[in-house]
């Protein structure tokens, strides 16, 4: 197990970190303006179920692979970026389905399509693979062994402070989206930027150098 001091550094580390708006914090809000405060909560859900894909590969030791192979990488990067752009193009395409309710947006989708969308993005992140190949090792005690375990029990760490942040997000997007309903209009505008933002971050995450 990590020390204590270890874990607390670590966590005020993720915190600073997270609280930046970044990728993760842009699909959240994405997500919350195109289906409401519900949609956007299991989308933070799904994102830091899927974020747990990179810290178990970097805790195996192959994420250290996938980041320094620049085939393996990039194949990450791409399906990630154009999935979030997919994604995107489908907000915009059903800006108007949840016309009648705040909320209204996620009943057009299963929950579980909406949960499992967020898991796949979170997977994909090709900043998250970096971040934690670079970072985590710096907070293990080799000395202590079970390095892996403790690479697992930081990524918990970091996972947990994610969800907090990351919902307290959902909900500030949620809430503007209820604004957004008290007119159709404004709530197509609502759904419309959603999508944007998701194809932006998706291009943004496509052309950038990630292993910087």
């Amino acid at each position: 197990m990590p020390t204590g001091d270890a874990l607390l550094t670590f966590g005020l580390a993720s915190l600073v970190l997270i609280v930046i708006p970044g990728p993760s914090v842009l699909f959240v809000i994405g997500r919350s303006l195109s289906l409401g405060r519900k949609g956007g909560l299991l989308s933070v859900l799904g994102n830091e179920v899927g974020g747990l894909v990179p810290i178990c590969l970097v805790a195996g030791g192959v994420g250290s692979i996938v980041a320094k192979s620049i085939v393996l990488f990039t194949i990450v990067k791409v399906f990630g970026a154009l999935y979030l752009t997919y994604l995107g193009i489908q907000a915009i395409r059903h800006r108007r389905d949840g016309i009648e309710t705040p909320d209204s947006g996620v009943t057009a989708i299963p929950p579980w399509r909406v949960f499992g969308e967020g898991v796949l993005v979170g997977a994909t992140n090709p900043k998250t693979i970096v971040f934690f190949v670079a970072v985590l090792p710096q907070f293990v005690d080799f000395h202590a062994g079970r390095v892996p375990l403790q690479m697992l029990v930081l990524g918990a760490v970091f996972t947990a402070v994610a969800f907090a942040c990351d919902s307290v997000w959902a909900l500030l997007a949620g809430a503007a989206r209820g604004w957004f309903s008290g007119s159709p209009r404004r709530l197509s505008v609502a759904g419309a930027s959603g999508g944007a933002m998701m194809i932006g971050l998706g291009g943004t995450l496509l052309f950038a150098d990630n292993r910087q």
